[in-house]
């Protein structure tokens, strides 16, 4: 029995109709049509679906095409396809885009080779803030993220309120890194325990301004005196494109 036959039965083991698995793939009834009827394959990506949509094993629909095809495999040609059938879906997928690649290059057609970017986890600090405010950064729940190992990013946090509109939004996360700051740059800061994220500006007298970018806002700029006697605390500089001039006054 074929591939497309044991798909075919499997599906109306299930009491599934075409348009019913097709809907599970994200694909169209005809290509369902195609793959039972043996015009076509599903492509890797597909075919991950395909087993967990007819929760069976790879092994299950590819069992009597495989055996009939070893008897002409060399040894070393069956260990690798045990070797693949081992891989995660992300192993699989840099498989896949290698033997695009040497396909297109043996077809005259060569273009770059996009493997899967290596990736690294950073903390996003999730828990709600008040209006203005960006997540606390310390000691509160996180949940770990991917960014790309060549961002700087040490930790990310989201922001909530609209005092740094229209370049940071409501709701949004922004990545950070623990670099001193200069005067304009964005940082995260922490005030007599509330967080805020913010322009930071510090005078030649030692004021410190920690302005709004949304200057309809400046309700929510902090300035605090050397002799505040208010505590100040700077997590580190917001990873942000753009330059951002320090409101009228305080150049």
């Amino acid at each position: 029995m074929s591939f497309a036959e044991r798909m075919r039965d499997r599906r109306r083991e299930l009491g599934m109709t075409r348009p019913e698995l097709a809907k599970r793939l994200n694909v169209s009834a005809s290509a369902i049509s195609n793959y039972e009827n043996a015009v076509s394959a599903p492509k890797e990506d597909i075919l991950l679906r395909l087993f967990d949509a007819l929760d069976v094993e790879p092994n299950y629909l590819f069992q009597d095409s495989f055996t009939a095809r070893s008897s002409t495999m060399t040894p070393n040609e069956i260990k690798l396809i045990e070797r693949y059938r081992g891989l995660t879906a992300k192993g699989r997928q840099a498989i896949a885009a290698v033997l695009d690649v040497a396909e297109e290059k043996h077809s005259g057609k060569v273009h770059r080779l996009e493997l899967p970017r290596p990736v690294r986890q950073i903390p996003l600090f999730v828990s709600p803030a008040a209006a203005g405010y960006v997540s606390p950064v310390l000691g509160e729940e996180y949940e770990m993220i991917d960014v790309d190992t060549t961002d700087r990013a040490q930790f990310a946090v989201r922001i909530s309120g609209d005092s740094m509109e229209p370049y940071i939004h409501d709701g949004s996360i922004v990545y950070v890194t623990r670099e001193p700051l200069q005067n304009g740059d964005i940082g995260v800061f922490c005030v007599d325990n509330d967080t805020f994220c913010k322009q930071y500006y510090k005078d030649p007298l030692g004021m410190v301004y920690l302005f709004s970018l949304n200057r309809s806002r400046a309700d929510a700029d902090v300035v605090l005196p050397p002799s505040s006697g208010r505590s100040l605390n700077c997590f580190g500089k917001v990873l942000i494109k753009g330059y951002f001039p320090l409101p009228e006054g305080a150049r």
